[in-house]
């Protein structure tokens, strides 16, 4: 790469990580608003936009020190979390709808995205394929603490991230990320709208519970009668007639997107998507290789499924880990932040001269 193109490509990574900035900050400030329009409670959003925010920042540093360690380091620390920490914090242990088991399914998730970008880092074929099998590891990992999901995800991030091994050109796996995320998103809100035909809406039905689906039109109602500042943080539980139906509630939908258009409106929701497409323009800028980036992508859309049926985002592990997975997969480690030194760099006058 030339002089100038080093210096385009830099200037484009700090005009991302500048427009991370103002996206996080944008996440922070929002929440806070709504709460003080709203009677609201904005901790547990300002505590996950640290969590990521810390995440990316250890993920950027680990990343450029140790490539290949420290996503290994993730990886491990992940798997130890969930079979030390089963259901990851105190409390009543919801299963269905997709609780605690979710938060279980994500962060064994990108434990195995980490291992697959340590695993395209690693300097030679033998530990790639180590590490490749240390996935695989993970997925049978997941099923054997009864989590199909995370057993299903982490195998299809190995798949994914075995598929790239030839792909040169990242934009088109970035784009198909991006529109599978928007897919499983929409069917959810349909779900939610029963905008389906009736015998794919049974079917999704019995699949997510009948309650989950309940909870999901409550918060589309919700959305319906506060679609600007929404009811406010933390309030959906009060509000919600399906959510009071069960003593095992934890007073939230299930499901990331629903959850940030009722308690903080349209804006809230168009916050979420920004800093989802900030981490997939990061990834397509990336300094590391297409593979390390794809893997990486491939865990972070399979999160934000589980996440959009799910409570997975609610958990601080989750939003740590799937930070520290963005800032591995878009640091430049040492080894390839020097610059190409040229033989002789003086003008060819000097050198006569000499």
């Amino acid at each position: 790469m030339t002089a100038a193109g080093a210096d385009a490509d830099g200037e484009r990574r700090n005009g991302l990580d500048a427009a991370g900035v103002v996206v996080l900050g944008a996440c922070a400030a929002w929440p806070l608003i709504t709460a003080a329009a709203r009677d609201g409670r904005p901790e547990g959003m300002l505590l996950a936009v640290l969590a990521v925010a810390a995440g990316y920042a250890a993920g950027r540093i680990g990343g450029t020190l140790l490539p290949v360690a420290a996503p290994c380091a993730w990886a491990l620390a992940g798997v130890g979390l969930t079979v030390a920490v089963p259901h990851l914090v105190p409390g009543p242990q919801i299963a269905a709808p997709l609780g605690h088991a979710g938060a279980t399914a994500a962060v064994l998730t990108l434990s195995a995205g980490a291992a697959c970008c340590a695993a395209w880092a690693a300097p030679s074929s033998a530990l790639r394929i180590a590490l490749h099998l240390a996935t695989a590891g993970i997925a049978v990992t997941a099923a054997v603490l009864g989590s199909a999901v995370g057993c299903a995800a982490s195998a299809l991030v190995l798949l994914a991230s075995l598929a790239t091994a030839r792909v040169r050109r990242r934009g088109a796996g970035i784009l198909l990320l991006a529109l599978a995320t928007a897919a499983v998103t929409g069917l959810a809100w349909a779900v939610a709208r029963d905008a389906l035909p009736d015998g794919l809406a049974a079917s999704l039905e019995g699949r997510l519970s009948a309650h989950r689906v309940g909870l999901w039109r409550d918060a589309l109602g919700m959305v319906h009668r506060n679609a600007g500042l929404g009811v406010g943080p933390g309030r959906f539980g009060e509000l919600s007639p399906t959510s009071g139906e069960t003593l095992l509630s934890d007073g939230k939908p299930h499901s990331a997107p629903l959850q940030l258009a009722a308690e903080q409106g349209v804006v809230g929701v168009v916050l979420l998507a920004l800093v989802f497409a900030w981490l997939l323009c990061a990834l397509w800028r990336s300094p590391r290789s297409t593979q390390v980036a794809l893997a990486a992508g491939a865990a972070l859309t399979a999160v934000a499924a589980i996440a959009t049926v799910g409570n997975a985002l609610s958990f601080t592990a989750v939003s740590v880990g799937a930070g520290l997975l963005a800032g591995t997969a878009t640091a430049r480690p040492f080894t390839d932040a020097a610059p190409a030194r040229t033989p002789d760099a003086r003008p060819r006058g000097d050198r006569l001269a000499r």
